[in-house]
């Protein structure tokens, strides 16, 4: 089964649910600071969801670049994680519109938790297809920055009803772990299209 379809249908998810959050944003009713100073709330919401999702687009893109094919549940795991990231913009929203209280800090961050869990399991799935000698694997190795994601998001859970502006801060550090972009793949890439060109 071929991953072109796979990877378009991806493609418009994730540019639907960045085009429904910047739908949802508000423009300030008057040109005052105060005006604009209201709506950072939510721009900061958007920001960081923006660069959430962004960093899922990215590191797919990085992932399907090294995988030969698809079988069902690469199909089914895929979904899986688009699940998560279509709930996005509602998480957002909530947390925008609630100036991050416990309750919509518990919620977004389930969402990202969620989202993480479904792109390991769809890794391994992939890993489990291409083979433990594969470039996905080598690249993938024993992904700790996948399981101190899961661990930040884990403790931002716990620190929700606390304290939320240190859950908040839990699920930005995982932003911040992710928005260099992840090389593992891309270092393994760029020798085989050496090779290739010198064919």
């Amino acid at each position: 089964m071929t991953k072109s379809r796979l990877e378009a249908f991806s493609d418009g998810v994730l540019a639907i649910a960045l085009t429904i959050m910047v739908l949802e944003l508000h423009w300030p009713k008057e040109p005052t600071w105060e005006a604009l100073r209201a709506i950072l709330p939510g721009l900061g919401a958007y920001l960081l969801s923006f660069v959430f999702v962004g960093i899922y687009w990215v590191n797919h893109h990085h992932t399907f670049q090294v995988v030969h094919k698809v079988n069902g549940a690469a199909l089914w795991a895929n979904l899986h994680l688009l699940f998560w990231l279509s709930l996005v913009p509602l998480a957002t929203g909530w947390l925008a519109a609630t100036q991050r209280a416990d309750w919509p800090v518990f919620f977004y961050g389930v969402v990202l938790l969620g989202a993480a869990t479904a792109y390991t399991i769809l890794i391994r799935v992939l890993v489990a297809l291409e083979g433990p000698d594969s470039v996905l694997a080598q690249a993938v190795g024993d992904d700790r920055k996948g399981k101190v994601s899961l661990a930040l998001y884990g403790v931002g859970l716990g620190l929700a009803f606390v304290a939320p502006w240190l859950a908040h801060l839990c699920y930005v550090a995982v932003a911040c772990l992710w928005l260099v972009p992840d090389s593992r793949i891309e270092r393994r890439v760029a020798p085989l299209g050496r090779e290739g060109q010198e064919d």
